[in-house]
């Protein structure tokens, strides 16, 4: 059964508001996408009715999913002070909601850094800039922490460009359980759950910073992720408003940085690795992607990108080096083909690699919780 947003908008209208009136004519709703099923929109108030408006996000959300044909549902909160207008008076206890920010995210005035239930450890997996082959690196990682023993799932929350539907070769949408949470996709043993799931692969991702960050804080709290001795998050690059929700609404133990050789990724590799240290959340390691190119006719060995850049960085940061992983067709190619190479070729030379990579983040990860 198809949805229309005209049902949506009659699901919507009897949500009321903290204006007293129905959703649907207080004036804030953004454009309503309806995709196969798959829902999402924003709700757009200023900053100082924020708070009011949160259990009206809540009860949209569960308006929209119960109306049939509605396979999912994705609704932000965005928040924004007004130009020219001071910040929101501060309660006692409560931290004031700062522009640019919705309601539950870092600031808001809500508890920070609740455990998710069933999850032992979640780690990010950054970068500082783009193309530096991160997504298909965190893939890999998680599947070499579940050939180490482990219960692993992994999170896409590259909200722009998410990579995983493509590397993991997923294609179907995640179904709810009873209580109306996702359930993540089943696939190599991992757990997996991607906003690239609940969006066609070629529909522009144009969010503002606000709804960025409750769409990551729904992936991770609407998720009914289960037990898991591991949540990898693949977060998306650069040093902006998704990793500091991530770093200030849930209790990360670590950051695995990503970078290549060359200058310019390091000096960007630098700024993520800072920025999770300022928000006191400890490095487990640096790793250099396509850290050289072997020759698969003659076997030459090429620095393309230089090499020795990470492992340097590393050791002058005072922070574990973690692995060299090649540039090298075979690990293009199984990720082009929904196939990545710890699970398609576990015996290769380069599924080692990530295994050993897996190995010390495993060891590290103990070595922190003893700290």
């Amino acid at each position: 059964m198809s949805v229309t947003q005209q049902q949506i908008l009659d699901s919507l209208a009897k949500v009321t508001t903290p204006r007293g009136v129905p959703l649907t004519k207080a004036g804030v709703l953004s454009e309503i996408a309806v995709t196969d099923g798959k829902v999402y929109f924003s709700i757009n108030v200023d900053a100082a009715e924020a708070r009011a408006w949160e259990s009206v996000r809540s009860d949209a959300e569960a308006a929209v999913r119960g109306t049939p044909g509605v396979a999912s549902a994705l609704v932000a909160l965005t928040a924004e002070r007004k130009p020219g207008t001071a910040p929101a008076p501060q309660r006692p206890g409560v931290a004031p909601v700062s522009a640019h920010r919705p309601a539950g995210a870092p600031g808001a005035g809500l508890p920070k850094q609740a455990e998710i239930p069933g999850v032992g450890a979640i780690i990010a997996v950054a970068s500082g800039k783009g193309g530096v082959g991160k997504s298909t690196t965190a893939l890999n990682l998680a599947l070499g922490l579940r050939a180490l023993g482990l219960k692993v799932g992994l999170l896409d929350a590259d909200i722009y460009g998410p990579s995983v539907p493509r590397l993991t070769g997923i294609h179907e949408k995640p179904q709810l359980d009873d209580s109306r949470r996702m359930i993540p996709i089943a696939r190599f043993g991992l757990s997996i759950m991607s906003i690239g799931f609940l969006v066609d692969e070629e529909a522009p991702m144009i969010w503002r910073g606000p709804m960025v960050m409750s769409a990551i804080t729904q992936m991770l709290r609407d998720v009914d992720w289960g037990q898991l001795d591991v949540l990898v998050v693949d977060m998306p690059p650069g040093t902006g408003d998704a990793q500091l929700t991530l770093a200030q609404t849930v209790p990360l133990k670590g950051a695995v940085i990503v970078s290549t050789p060359q200058d310019l990724a390091l000096i960007d590799a630098r700024r993520g690795l800072a920025m999770f240290t300022k928000v006191n959340v400890p490095v487990i390691g640096i790793i250099e992607n396509m850290s050289y190119f072997l020759c698969p006719e003659c076997g030459t060995r090429s620095d393309i990108f230089g090499h020795g850049g990470a492992r340097h960085e590393a050791e002058r940061l005072g922070v574990p080096f973690l692995g060299e992983i090649p540039l090298h067709m075979e690990i293009r190619a199984t990720s082009d083909a929904g196939r990545p190479v710890v699970e398609s070729e576990p015996n290769g030379p380069h599924a080692t690699i990530y295994r050993s990579i897996a190995a010390k983040v495993r060891d590290r990860l103990k070595t922190l919780a003893t700290n």
